[in-house]
């Protein structure tokens, strides 16, 4: 029991430790209670941090503040309206093409299956591929359900984006323009003396600007590598299958294995097992090889390498918390927790209990 009073004695009495400590919890509660009400202001919020990034440097070569925001929000303006009406309608177009041969991709897959207990009965019996057809085909109506339920919620979904296409924009560029006015603001009602407070932050922006900007362009490299080797080889739903391989890049280790699956069944449904299925196949490693081993270490160098097992905690603590934003997060988020454990005050070592 003395041990745990003289932590809180030690630590607790830091008015600074005292702050981040609240300051944390208020975040964290914020973001839990009514983090769907301010998903828009969040969303906003994320957006033009990063877009500060440029700002910053056009500020640098000369440009002033507000021409500086303009440049950098119109472009990010033009490069929404390409997503939504460039790459958006060509992905729907493929989801639905792909949806309406998944009876005929079954059927084929379990007439393959349906031969394997002849050409290998040491392996697999009858009655597994009976059992593993009839859960496929389960799964598959279950599937079909959930399409017709999303169809059905459509609406909503619609109305939803479009509150988020009317005031995220507004919101990205006010928090540009009135950047020090809404810092201003915030900062008189913070204690004066915050310095660890600040030490976290400093290294955070650090990490998550360096992280951020980073997969960013990973996304971009690998999706459009991944387009062109696919056009290349006339693999079918190209764009749908670049765009997922270079979203995968977002959820580390588990993104690459997930997205690979539907790689290689459309690539084994279109070609079979032929030459070309091998050359597609052996193209595809050897572009997951570079970016784990070339575009990753170029792009990341100056970010804190987090451990694997830290990466996948992450991912599960963080995603089970706020879904697919807890997951996209899950980094930056680990990275704020490396901050905060290397901020906070040490132990001081001190005599070792005798035996």
């Amino acid at each position: 029991m003395g041990i745990v009073t003289d932590w809180f004695r030690r630590y607790l009495s830091d008015p600074q430790i005292v702050f981040l400590t609240l300051l944390l919890l208020t975040l964290f509660a914020v973001i839990l209670t009514l983090g769907n009400m301010l998903a828009p202001v969040l969303a906003s919020m994320v957006i033009a941090y990063l877009l500060e990034g440029p700002v910053g440097f056009c500020e640098r070569r000369g440009l002033g503040r507000m021409p500086s925001v303009l440049l950098v929000y119109l472009s990010f303006l033009l490069f929404v309206t390409l997503l939504l009406f460039g790459v958006l309608p060509l992905v729907s177009r493929q989801v639905t093409e792909l949806v309406q041969q998944l009876p005929t991709m079954i059927n084929e897959g379990t007439r393959t299956l349906a031969e394997l207990p002849g050409r290998h009965p040491d392996l697999v019996t009858a009655e597994q591929i009976d059992e593993l057809i009839g859960s496929l085909r389960t799964e598959t109506v279950a599937f079909g359900q959930r399409v017709l339920s999303w169809s059905l919620a459509g609406v909503v979904g619609i109305i939803t984006v479009l509150v988020y296409l009317v005031l995220m924009p507004l919101l990205v560029f006010f928090f540009l323009k009135d950047k020090e006015l809404i810092l201003g603001w915030f900062r008189q009602y913070l204690p004066e003396y915050r310095r660890i407070a600040d030490s976290v932050w400093a290294e955070v922006d650090r990490q998550v600007s360096n992280y951020i900007r980073g997969k960013f362009w990973e996304i971009l490299i690998v999706w459009a590598v991944n387009y062109i080797a696919f056009l290349v080889f006339d693999l079918g739903y190209v764009m749908l299958l670049a765009l997922l391989v270079g979203l995968s890049v977002i959820v580390p280790y588990i993104g690459a294995v997930v997205v690979t699956v539907p790689v290689v069944l459309i690539a084994w449904f279109q070609w079979g097992w032929s030459a070309e299925f091998i050359w597609f196949m052996t193209v595809y490693a050897v572009i997951q090889g570079l970016d784990a081993n070339v575009l990753v270490p170029l792009l990341f160098s100056e970010v804190v390498d987090l451990h694997p097992v830290a990466i996948i905690v992450a991912i599960l603590v963080f995603g089970g918390l706020w879904g697919f934003w807890g997951v996209f997060f899950a980094i930056p988020l680990a990275t704020l927790v490396h901050a905060i454990l290397s901020a906070w005050p040490r132990w001081p070592a001190g005599p070792q209990a005798p035996d």
